[in-house]
Parts: structure tokens; C-alpha cells; sequence
């Protein structure tokens, strides 16, 4: 037997993203549609609410980061939505123009956007396997 503690992993805190202007980050975000739950501009950081879950995407200011094209190896946050179809087209509408067209997943449809910093998020529905969604 080990003498190591097991541990459970419980769920998700916070996506940290780095990003190399804060205000600048905060003002792409909320044009792609979320609501900044809190802000501490001394730190450097500022939280997007997710749906009604207390976690969120933390943005994190990073003396030097410039902007950068997304590299296709980048890791993704993908987020749920009613409709990935829906969220395309209000993205384009803000003036953030998605990496591809919303493309098919097994559970429904994705699409992707990057920030100028390069983070990759996605949007993405269960079309195809409603029982999955959070909301049928």
C-alpha cells in the first residue's frame, strides 16, 4: 500500500488565459458576449462569468505578450451554448470573425474564435445528443 494520500479531482476553479492588455482583453471579451464578474486591474486579472457557475475564465495580464496568431496545436476552451449555428453569427455581428465556419461534432456543432493573444475558445452546442446538454 502507498503511503501517498489519494485525492479526488472535484471539479474546475478557473481557465487562466494570458493576455497582454487587460483592458483590451476585457473589451474583445465582452463584445463576444461575456460578462466580466469581476475586475482588479492592480493584479492584472479580471474574471468572465461562465453560465451561472461560479468558476470562470480568468484573464491574466503578462508584461510582453504580444498579439500572436493561434497555433494550431494551442490548447482550447470550449464552452456550451444553445446553438454554435447562433453564436457564429452574433461573433461575426461584434466584428470577431471566427477561425473557420461552425463545423459538425459529435454531440452537435463548434465553432472557434481566437483573441488577439492567441487563446482559442470555443463555442459549442449538443445538437445531435440533447440528453448531454445542461439545458434540453
Amino acid at each position: 500500500m502507498s503511503d501517498v494520500e489519494s485525492y479526488e479531482l472535484l471539479g474546475f476553479d478557473n481557465v487562466l488565459l494570458p493576455v497582454g492588455n487587460l483592458a483590451d482583453a476585457v473589451a474583445f471579451y465582452e463584445r463576444a458576449g461575456f460578462t466580466v464578474g469581476f475586475r482588479f486591474d492592480e493584479a492584472g486579472i479580471a474574471l468572465l462569468k461562465v453560465g451561472g457557475e461560479t468558476p470562470g475564465i480568468l484573464l491574466r495580464a503578462e508584461e510582453g505578450l504580444g498579439h500572436r496568431t493561434p497555433v494550431w496545436a494551442a490548447p482550447r476552451v470550449w464552452l456550451e451554448v444553445p446553438d454554435a449555428r447562433v453564436a457564429a453569427r452574433r461573433l461575426a455581428a461584434a466584428g470577431i470573425r471566427p477561425l473557420d465556419e461552425p463545423f459538425s461534432v459529435a454531440t452537435g456543432w463548434t465553432v472557434e474564435i481566437a483573441d488577439p493573444w492567441g487563446n482559442v475558445l470555443g463555442f459549442t452546442d449538443y445538437s445531435k445528443r440533447p440528453t448531454l446538454a445542461r439545458r434540453a
